[in-house]
């Protein structure tokens, strides 16, 4: 298949891209490089840099393109409650214009990178997709608004899709090919090793009377391969209800509807803050300097997904996703 990839070279994206060149798709990269890097894109893939907010370099761009893989957001939930103005402009207006972009050449496939952001404040663990959505943050809202505009689009324009719900993405695949790390991380992991190679003074634990195991607070983390493998499958099954609806049934000479989909991409599994710090220390040998300090408004004790519906409808679960093996990517990331 052609994929135009939107955001490929970022942390997400450049993993997406590697797996679909070994897939042998041929793949595109749309990207402005506000904070990928050239050198994460694989070299089997094509470049274009373009923004989202240029319309007319991104309709014209998508031309002949098969399917879409959408990562181009502002993602920083913190910095989403000052710069709304950005946030709307980027991630919903982006999203549109690249909407309207897919309308205008007849492109019927996208694969939308969603997040657990959606959801705000668990009423129940694990959360299902049955879960109230009631984003805490203007992130979330721009993501959960998103989501809602794809309905509207596949309703109303005949868009296939499928929005993944991330939840805390972290390691690194092959580091051979994806060299540039994330700047100004807002995630545990890589500032534990911001803070192990000296990039950073200290790590903030964001209260330790939370009522867990250990008093800190637990999060589900899933490996950026078992994401890259994941979007691979949701492409698969667009593609299959695709062409199963271009086929009759001989009996009663109906076109099967295509099914559009929204699952969860988790691990299932929740660690808490000082689990990771110890199972880091023990992994590399060196001590994570780190001071707790009051929480934060809002952050909620436990969050942890079910990944069960990805399973069930296309057959995905994780398999990269175990603490260490996350930690022990992420060091030789971290380490180079």
């Amino acid at each position: 298949m052609k994929i135009l990839v939107i955001g490929g070279a970022g942390y997400i994206g450049s993993h997406v891209v590697k797996k679909l060149c070994d897939l042998k798709h041929s793949v595109t990269v749309y990207d402005n490089l506000s904070s990928g890097f050239k050198i994460n894109i694989d070299k089997r893939a094509k470049f274009v840099k373009g923004d989202i907010l240029d319309y007319e370099k991104l309709q014209k761009t998508m031309k002949g393109f098969d399917a879409i893989m959408h990562f181009a957001a502002l993602k920083s939930a913190g910095a989403s409650m000052i710069d709304i103005e950005n946030y709307s402009k980027i991630n919903i207006s982006g999203t549109i214009n690249i909407l309207n972009a897919m309308v205008k050449n007849n492109v019927k496939n996208i694969v939308f990178s969603s997040s657990a952001a959606v959801y705000g404040n668990p009423k129940y663990i694990p959360m299902d997709e049955q879960h109230p959505l009631n984003p805490e943050n203007f992130y979330g809202f721009t993501k959960l608004e998103i989501e809602r505009i794809l309905e509207w689009y596949s309703k109303l324009k005949g868009i296939n899709y499928v929005a993944l719900r991330y939840f805390n993405a972290a390691g690194y695949g092959d580091t051979s090919v994806i060299r540039g790390l994330e700047q100004n991380p807002a995630n545990l992991l890589p500032i534990i090793m911001e803070v192990v190679t000296r990039k950073r003074k200290s790590l903030d634990v964001y209260g330790d009377d939370y009522p867990t195991k250990d008093g800190t607070g637990v999060r589900d983390y899933i490996h950026a391969l078992d994401l890259a493998d994941a979007h691979a499958i949701a492409l698969e099954y667009l593609t299959k209800h695709k062409d199963d609806s271009k086929k009759k049934d001989n009996s009663k000479k109906k076109n099967i509807k295509q099914k559009n989909l929204i699952v969860n991409l988790a691990s299932g599994k929740g660690y808490s803050v000082l689990e990771i710090i110890k199972s880091t220390e023990k992994i590399i040998g060196k001590k994570v300097n780190y001071q707790i300090v009051p929480r934060r408004a809002g952050d909620p004790s436990t969050v942890i997904a079910s990944p069960k519906l990805a399973k069930k409808i296309i057959g995905w679960s994780a398999k990269y996703s175990e603490l260490d093996d996350i930690i022990k990517s992420m060091w030789k990331a971290y380490n180079r």
